[in-house]
């Protein structure tokens, strides 16, 4: 860990620990040793730059949810500590809504959601971030429809003309990472899974999914074998038929103790044209900014984990619709 603090064993123990200690030790002055000063987060809702904002945010999730944690499910990386290593970080997050903010007044709620954060990290520093929270299953377990909670956000930013716009590739602001991962067998197998299901070959789930697979899906949803998983690819490929499909970075990693993964990040860009999982077509150009993870066993891929923010891509349709 050439040009890290010596106590971090390990680029995964870096990063899971950096996280305890923001968020569950207190410790979000560390932001200013940890977090580069220019750094650029990118989120399905929004785009920050600067490391004052992130603190700011950090201190305002905080405020609204006191007793957050953020278990640390895998790290699956690629990099040196010499070129700078980029950490895809699968967390289970618990909280409990005890302070008004952005989801509201307090109201109680316990919640339990999964983030991926892909951060590049080098001498010590995170300088470039995608973050994806499954916004989908908090607003849920607030009593939230998606769409719904979508519309009452751009109330209360302001409306249509006033509201904080999400991601799209046009608002990117250039961080110092260029990398695109590694040439790891299985980050390469998972990406061709993707592929083809993009490409409407949904054959490849019974050809390349264990029949016992379990699912992990945007609103944590939570399913098993075959039928769950073209369900949901086919509901979000036939709200988009037409969007262009991009595998955004890819890692694949073997490792003692670990089954063979991978990790994706993907962006499907394009008109909502299709009936599918985000209802009656709209024609609203939406881009959805997609992160996913896969465990293979001897029967194929046997766990997946996907990623995207359902109230981002509601917060575009309607942006359209009105």
């Amino acid at each position: 860990m050439k040009g890290f603090d010596p106590h971090w064993k390990d680029f995964p123990d870096y990063i899971i620990g950096i996280t305890r200690e923001i968020w569950e030790e207190r410790k979000i002055a560390t932001l200013h040793h940890y977090y580069s000063d220019d750094i650029v987060v990118r989120s399905p809702g929004s785009l920050v730059v600067g490391n004052q904002d992130v603190i700011g945010a950090t201190m305002a999730t905080l405020a609204e949810f006191p007793n957050r944690t953020l278990l640390g499910e895998d790290v699956i990386w690629s990099g040196s500590p010499e070129e700078g290593m980029l950490s895809s970080h699968r967390i289970i997050s618990t909280a409990t809504h005890l302070g008004d903010g952005v989801y509201g007044k307090a109201s109680g709620k316990k919640l339990q959601y999964r983030i991926i954060a892909d951060c590049h990290a080098i001498n010590n520093q995170i300088n470039d971030e995608w973050l994806i929270r499954d916004q989908g299953a908090i607003v849920r377990q607030m009593g939230w429809d998606p769409a719904d909670y979508a519309r009452n956000l751009i109330t209360r930013e302001g409306g249509p003309k006033e509201c904080v716009r999400p991601f799209t590739p046009a608002i990117d602001q250039p961080g110092p990472y260029k990398g695109k991962g590694n040439d790891n067998e299985w980050g390469a197998k998972y990406a061709d899974i993707l592929a083809r299901l993009m490409n409407a070959d949904m054959s490849a789930i019974e050809a390349e999914y264990d029949r016992a697979c379990q699912l992990a899906y945007p609103g944590g949803v939570a399913g098993c074998s075959w039928s769950d998983a073209d369900r949901f690819w086919m509901g979000l490929r036939a709200s988009f038929p037409s969007a262009e499909f991009k595998i955004e970075h890819q890692i694949g990693r073997d490792d003692p103790m670990m089954p063979p993964r991978a990790a994706l990040r993907w962006s499907l860009h394009g008109t909502h044209d299709g009936w599918g999982a985000f209802g009656e077509p709209s024609g609203a150009d939406v881009h959805v900014m997609g992160a996913a993870h896969a465990e293979f066993g001897p029967w194929g891929l046997r766990r997946e984990y996907v990623l995207f923010d359902e109230t981002a891509i509601w917060k575009q349709i309607v942006l359209k619709t009105g």
